[in-house]
């Protein structure tokens, strides 16, 4: 059994918190494709709430055509993609997914920084914003890090460690911001020393890096990413579907 989640109490009703939950892990292959998710009594101990408000989140999941519940057979995954805002085009993780591997995700840090005088963070958001460090796993072994330097004007977001099961777009989503448009950039680089640490790699090895501009409707500029991603483990895959 998952360790107790904590969910914020001011915000997003608490069902529609653990829809979200339960949802990115289908996404990410914890709840795989034809398996059942956790029973009632065990989301009720692991959200530490009420046996309706479970059963409203995975009505919600059901509603949206995650999950399919039996009669006394308990709740079954049915459909594992999503509509990705980010294309029409899969997004990576789901072709991984879909593959039948895991993907485990893990936020390292979450603060308000003062940005350094020459960098891109410093350039595009000025002297403070938030940073977020996040490891994505692979079948349980590291294989992306993520940095996440977002605008210091959503710095009354619940972005914490304990959101840790959730996507970061869905957290943004929670405060209003919808994310519209967004350019990434790929390059092949060597990583930062504490970078290559995390991910298991001797210090020098190149990897493909990624740098992402994420903006709002209004062409505000929310966030700003670099990740790096072991690709000798797995390459980088996009599906273009005609």
């Amino acid at each position: 059994m998952n360790a107790a989640v904590n969910l914020s109490r001011r915000n997003k009703p608490l069902y529609l918190q653990i829809k979200n939950i339960i949802k990115d892990r289908i996404l990410h292959g914890a709840y795989p494709l034809g398996s059942m998710i956790p029973s009632e009594p065990q989301l009720e101990a692991e959200f530490q709430v009420s046996k309706i408000t479970v059963r409203n989140a995975i009505q919600e999941l059901s509603l949206e055509g995650y999950v399919e519940k039996g009669s006394g057979k308990g709740t079954k995954v049915i459909r594992n993609t999503s509509a990705s805002k980010l294309s029409k085009w899969k997004r990576f993780t789901e072709i991984l997914v879909e593959e039948g591997r895991k993907i485990q995700k893990q936020w390292l840090s979450a603060e308000v920084i003062g940005t350094e005088e020459g960098t891109e963070p410093r350039r595009l958001f000025g002297d403070r914003c938030i940073r977020i460090e996040r490891v994505y796993r692979l079948d349980d072994v590291p294989y992306i890090h993520y940095t996440h330097y977002l605008t210091a004007r959503i710095g009354d977001a619940e972005l914490t460690l304990e959101a840790n099961a959730q996507s970061l777009y869905e957290l943004l989503d929670e405060q209003d911001i919808s994310l519209v448009k967004f350019r990434d950039e790929f390059a092949a680089a060597i990583a930062p020393l504490p970078v290559a640490e995390i991910l298991g790699i001797p210090q020098g090895t190149p990897l493909l890096k990624r740098s992402r501009y994420s903006y709002a409707e209004n062409g505000d500029l929310i966030e700003y990413s670099i990740g790096y991603y072991h690709t000798e483990m797995q390459h980088y895959v996009v599906n273009y579907d005609v």
